[in-house]
């Protein structure tokens, strides 16, 4: 799902972004979490092996048994 994936690292990411900006007028320990937003929402982004689909193996195995 391109789009599932596009709104969630997009939320990761301005989340991340926001946290980081907030820290500057409030606590610094913010800062560890934005980043590590920001890293696992470009993470979500840049991943595709999770889109693809694999081809059952078990049904090749009962081809071949009958």
């Amino acid at each position: 799902m391109i789009i599932s994936r596009l709104i969630s690292g997009l939320l990761f990411l301005g989340t991340g972004i926001f946290l980081i900006v907030f820290s500057f007028f409030s606590v610094w320990f913010m800062v560890i979490y934005g980043i590590i937003l920001i890293l696992l929402g470009l993470f979500i982004l840049v991943n595709k092996n999770e889109d693809k689909i694999e081809k059952r193996k078990d049904l090749r195995e009962r081809k071949y048994n009958k």
